[in-house]
C-alpha cells in the first residue's frame, strides 16, 4: 500500500467531483472475492479489483465500502477472522486496524453491507456503483440494488438502476492521470519487465520448445513481483496477434514476437514487445520490415506530447508505415489518400496503443470508449484505427503504450483481395511472397510529461535492428 493519506486524498477528490455533478446518495465499492478453480478451497490466484485498490489499497478478499456523498462518512465492510481461520492462516490484523491503514475510521461486518444499502434505497437515496467485471460482483450488486445483471453492467447517467455514469467518469478522470507515487510504481514494474524480457531474449536457442522460455520469463515476475500482467505472448507466428500457444520448436530463420508484461507487488503493470530473429541475425527482408516498424515507433514517441490526440499520433504513424511499405513495393499511391482510406489496417489491424496503470489495459472494465475517447471524439469504423483503444488528447500524467506492428496475415490479405478492398493501392501479388513472414511488433511504455514524453523504466530494451542483433550476440 501507499501511505494512507494517498487514499484519503483520492476519496476526498472523488466526493468533490461527484458533488460538482450534483450527485447525492451513496457510493458503493465491492472488492473481489476468491474464485474457486476446481473446488472452494482451491481458488484461482487472488487479484483484487483495481478501482478498490486505487481508493482503499487493501489487498484482501471479501471487502466492501460505502462513501456517503451527503455526510462524507466512510465505512469499510469485512469480517474479522475466527478460530477456524486462525488454525489455517494464523492470527490476522483486525478489520478496524486495516481500515485505519487506509484512512477509514468506521468498519462493520460484511453482512451489515446489505442492510446499509437497503436503508439507503428505502430512503430514496441513489446508489452509485461502477460496472463490475467479475461474476460475484455482478451478482452481489444486482442483489443489493435490485438491478438485473444487464443493468448492473450498463453505464447510464441519473438512472439509479444502472451503473453510475457520473461515478464512472469521475473515477476515469482520476485514474487516467497518474500521481507521482503511481509513476514510480510503474517504473518499478517496467524494471521488472526489462528483466523478464532480457531473460527471454537470452534464452532463445534453436531446437528448444517455446514453453521453456515462457517459464523462465514468468518465473522472474513471480520471484520479484506479483506475476505477469497478462498471459505471455511468445510466438514464431507473429501474424496471430494474441498467440498464447507455446508448444513450437524454435526454428532457424523465424521471427519471434515476445509481448509480455510484469505486475509489481503494488499491482502496477508493464507491457513491452520485442521481435527477435531466432538465429540471432535478421535476413534482408526481415530487416527491411523491422526498420519500418522501428521508425514508426520512433515517430510516435517523438510526436507524443501534451495537446496532441493519440488518434493523430496513430494516423501519422500509419502514414509513415505506408511510406515504408511503398518503398518495398507492397503498396503504391498517394500516401495521404491511402492513410485516409485505412490501407494501413491491412498490415496493422490494431491501434497504436492503450492506457496502462493498475490494469495493463487500464480501466477497460469501465468502458473502453469512456476511458480511451474524449467526449468530442467518435470511434472510427476502419480496421486498425477503429481498434485504437486510446485516442484522447494527451495531458501530463497519461501512461500509454507505443506499439506499432506490421503483420502479414494470409487470410486477411486474401479477404481484401477477394472483396476488392485496397484495389489499386495494395500489391497483392507481391504480398504472396510474405505469406510465411509472420509479424513484427515493437512496444514501449510511455509517460506524457509537461514538455513531451519519456519511456518508462530505468533502461530501454534494445530496439533498433543493430541493437537487437548485438544483444543477441552477447
Amino acid at each position: 500500500m501507499f501511505d494512507k493519506n494517498v487514499y484519503v486524498r483520492r476519496r476526498r477528490t472523488l466526493l468533490s467531483l461527484m458533488k460538482a455533478e450534483g450527485c447525492s446518495g451513496i457510493v458503493l465499492f465491492i472488492g473481489n472475492v476468491e474464485a474457486p478453480a476446481q473446488y472452494k478451497d482451491n481458488a484461482y490466484k487472488w487479484r483484487q479489483d483495481s478501482s478498490w485498490l486505487y481508493f482503499f489499497g487493501l489487498d484482501e478478499p471479501r471487502y466492501a465500502a460505502i462513501l456517503d456523498l451527503d455526510s462524507g462518512a466512510e465505512t469499510i465492510y469485512a469480517d474479522d477472522v475466527d478460530i477456524d481461520d486462525i488454525v489455517w492462516m494464523g492470527p490476522q490484523p483486525s478489520i478496524a486496524s486495516l481500515a485505519e491503514s487506509a484512512g477509514v475510521s468506521a468498519s462493520a461486518p460484511y453482512a451489515a453491507l446489505d442492510k446499509a444499502v437497503e436503508d439507503a434505497r428505502k430512503a430514496g437515496r441513489r446508489v452509485h456503483f461502477l460496472p463490475p467485471s467479475r461474476y460475484y460482483n455482478t451478482m452481489k450488486l444486482a442483489a443489493l440494488t435490485g438491478c438485473t445483471y444487464e443493468q448492473v453492467g450498463t453505464t447510464l447517467p441519473g438512472e439509479g438502476r444502472h451503473a453510475s455514469e457520473e461515478l464512472t467518469k469521475a473515477v476515469i478522470s482520476m485514474r487516467l492521470v497518474k500521481e507521482d507515487v503511481e509513476i514510480a510504481a510503474i517504473d518499478d514494474a517496467c524494471a521488472l519487465g526489462y528483466e523478464m524480457h532480457s531473460v527471454a531474449r537470452d534464452s532463445i536457442r534453436l531446437g528448444i520448445i517455446e514453453q521453456e522460455i515462457v517459464g523462465k520469463m514468468d518465473g522472474v515476475t513471480l520471484a520479484k513481483g506479483w506475476g505477469v500482467s497478462f498471459p505471455t505472448i511468445l510466438t514464431q507466428h507473429g501474424e496471430t496477434l494474441h498467440n498464447h500457444l507455446h508448444d513450437k520448436v524454435i526454428e532457424p530463420g523465424k521471427l519471434m514476437v515476445i509481448d509480455a508484461g510484469a505486475e509489481s507487488n503494488l499491482h502496477y503493470a508493464s507491457d513491452f514487445t520485442r521481435t527477435y530473429p531466432t538465429g540471432g541475425r535478421f535476413t534482408t527482408r526481415q530487416r527491411e520490415v523491422y526498420q519500418i516498424v522501428y521508425d514508426c515507433n520512433a515517430l510516435a514517441f517523438s510526436l507524443t506530447r501534451p495537446g496532441i490526440t493519440y488518434r493523430d499520433v496513430h494516423i501519422a504513424t500509419a502514414r509513415k508505415m505506408l511510406e515504408g511499405l511503398s518503398a518495398l513495393g507492397l503498396v503504391s499511391g498517394d500516401l495521404d489518400e491511402m492513410t485516409a482510406l485505412g490501407i494501413a489496417g491491412l498490415f496493422q489491424p490494431h491501434g497504436l496503443g492503450h492506457n496502462m496503470g493498475l490494469d495493463v489495459h487500464d480501466m477497460e472494465d469501465l468502458g473502453e470508449n469512456l476511458v480511451g475517447y474524449d467526449p468530442d471524439q467518435k470511434r472510427a469504423d476502419q480496421l486498425g484505427l477503429g481498434n485504437l483503444r486510446m485516442a484522447r488528447r494527451l495531458v501530463p500524467g497519461h501512461v500509454i503504450t507505443d506499439e506499432p506492428g506490421i503483420y502479414f496475415i494470409p487470410a486477411l490479405i486474401e479477404k481484401w483481395k477477394k472483396e476488392g478492398k485496397g484495389e489499386g493501392f495494395v500489391n497483392f501479388s507481391a504480398l504472396e511472397k510474405y505469406y510465411d513472414f509472420g509479424g513484427i511488433r515493437i512496444e514501449d511504455d510511455v509517460l506524457v510529461t509537461p514538455d513531451g514524453a519519456r519511456r518508462l523504466g530505468p533502461k530501454r530494451l534494445p530496439a533498433s535492428p543493430d541493437e537487437v542483433e548485438a544483444a543477441m550476440a552477447r
